[in-house]
């Protein structure tokens, strides 16, 4: 059969339901296999938008997602996905199309070094160079995508090897000489850990995304309860312990809860779990948690010690790990009354400093107050992509996750543009949850043109547009380091969103009213079909509380 029919079958062995790409010359021999195979696929109108759908798809599903380009622009228009699901460690495999062999090296049409383009930012990635490889290619970059720290894979296939004939058999075995992960974790090292924590006054246990990734969030919440230890996590690990647990300290980071911030500063030991101390949770590196000893537990083995010292580093799968340190932990039976000072001290703080805004005495709609709303009007049963900016932020703080992969948004990275085609990714792996996305007026209009294929492959995502008119984020940070001298972050209020919603073909609604919102939010979660929602925010709100950038988390604001 031709390569292409082979890479079909390659799909549908690896439980491939859908995928998501854009057409061109150099991947026409894909498409054409695409006409037979019996494979769903979401005909998007970006190549970005595809790449960040196959993102949405993979959290919210935890399967491998798969995204097609073709090549040069194709492919350099899947950069920004490629390296967003690299830094928060998402199991995505892009193919993209590559000319003719003949005209590699030579500028033909369309030509770009995918391979040498995306190196930095992949996990790993195949050049075709002979059509025989491409079945065992696949399977491998699904392997590599989904085992270890998940991540991005990119195999790119010249046209004219596509094309060949080949004799095709199944590949039932993958083994890679050259790449096993660690997943077990040493023993003794867990033992250690677990003598730490009995020993700890003043513990934390830290999550990060990787907890989601390795779907460790039962095992964590069995490690939190087996005594009275506080949980915060980071903006990637929200759903990993429930939010309404009275363990919860809330986020912590740049714009976390004074709660966890501080507990993180005061701790004596901090177990952090799937979580890579980013410079938005630490703040000033050196001033960060003086007081700590440190148990990392990762499964990758290049982030331990790579910016805090591990007292105590476990190299290995948070599923495996943990319950084995709950079990080394309850054989010691510490004394639990030991933490009760410390969640004395965390109780006040707490109750010291609130989440808390002030209300606006009119009908102005406050941007907390639209999170707080759509919470209630889902029960807070929904899966929620966001886009990245002050938002993102306000979702985090105000929208409680109980579960993991209910929460899909753009950590490492920041990419703005994310959130629409990620919640149309995560619709498309799961039909039956409601989904809905937070976007800005900035970051909405950076892939927009995904209401389209939203419309045409009636995908019911709700969209509810955060509508202040500013870029945000990037205004607040002006009005408070550099002396409120505005400079191009005014949107306006262009376009007419309700008006672009039927243009595209979905529902637009407009609310400006607080009084009215929650019924509104409720009138758009009922409505069928796509809808884009304009919300009219408060112009000027700032996001607090916040660490300044390069401070320490004593040092918070607002």
């Amino acid at each position: 059969m031709r390569a292409v029919d082979a890479l079909m079958e390659c799909l549908k062995a690896e439980g491939v339901d859908v995928v998501f790409g854009l057409p061109g010359g150099a991947n026409l021999p894909t498409y054409d296999a695409f006409y037979d195979a019996g494979i769903r696929h979401i005909l998007v109108r970006h190549e970005a938008g595809g790449g960040h759908a196959a993102e949405g798809y993979a959290k919210a599903t935890g399967k491998v997602g798969v995204a097609l380009g073709t090549s040069g622009p194709g492919a350099t228009n899947l950069v920004t996905p490629i390296c967003d699901a690299m830094m928060d460690s998402v199991p995505v495999v892009f193919l993209t199309g590559q000319v003719r062999t003949e005209l590699l090296g030579t500028d033909g049409f369309q030509e770009a070094d995918t391979i040498g383009i995306t190196m930095p930012i992949v996990k790993h990635s195949f050049l075709i160079q002979h059509p025989l490889e491409i079945p065992r290619s696949i399977h491998e970059a699904f392997h590599i995508a989904r085992t270890g720290r998940p991540g991005p894979v990119v195999v790119d296939i010249p046209q004219d090897l596509s094309r060949a004939d080949i004799p095709y058999e199944p590949v039932t075995d993958v083994h890679l000489p050259g790449y096993q992960p660690t997943t077990e974790g040493n023993q003794k090292q867990i033992r250690l850990a677990a003598k730490a924590l009995a020993n700890s006054r003043r513990p934390v246990l830290y999550a990060g995304g990787g907890v989601i990734a390795g779907n460790a969030a039962p095992e964590l919440t069995e490690l939190a309860t087996v005594d009275r230890f506080p949980v915060t996590s980071t903006v990637m690990g929200l759903g990993a312990f429930p939010a309404p647990h009275e363990q919860w300290l809330g986020m912590l980071g740049m714009h976390g809860t004074r709660a966890a911030n501080y507990a993180m500063d005061e701790a004596d030991l901090i177990v952090a779990i799937g979580a890579r101390f980013d410079d938005r949770v630490t703040g000033k590196l050196s001033e960060f948690a003086p007081r700590a000893k440190f148990i990392h537990i990762d499964v990758d083995p290049a982030e331990i010690s790579k910016n805090v010292p591990a007292h105590i580093p476990i190299v290995g799968d948070a599923k495996n790990i943990v319950p084995r340190l709950t079990a080394e932990y309850r054989a010691l039976a510490p004394d639990p009354a030991r933490l009760e000072e410390w969640w004395s001290r965390i109780r006040t703080w707490q109750e010291r400093h609130p989440l808390r805004y002030e209300d606006s005495k009119d009908h102005e709609i406050k941007p907390q107050y639209m999170i707080q709303a759509l919470f209630e009007a889902t029960g807070g049963d929904a899966i929620v992509a966001s886009d990245v900016g002050q938002h993102q932020m306000w979702a985090a703080q105000y929208f409680h996750f109980s579960k993991p992969r209910r929460w899909i948004n753009s950590g490492g990275l920041g990419t703005m543009g994310f959130g629409l085609p990620a919640a149309m990714g995560a619709k498309i792996g799961c039909p039956d949850q409601t989904v809905v996305c937070i976007a800005g007026d900035g970051s909405v209009q950076m892939n927009m043109q995904e209401l389209a294929t939203c419309a045409h492959e009636r995908v019911a995502i709700k969209v509810f547009i955060m509508n202040n008119g500013y870029l945000g984020m990037v205004r607040q940070w002006q009005e408070l380091f550099w002396d409120r001298r505005y400079s191009h972050v005014e949107m306006g209020q262009w376009p007419d969103y309700v008006k672009l919603a039927e243009a595209y073909g979905a529902t637009g609604m407009r609310l400006e009213d607080k009084a009215t919102l929650l019924e509104g939010i409720r009138e758009a979660l009922q409505t069928d079909g796509p809808v884009l929602v304009d919300v009219r925010v408060t112009r000027e709100e700032n996001t607090y509380p916040m660490i300044p950038a390069g401070q320490a988390a004593r040092n918070m604001v607002g």
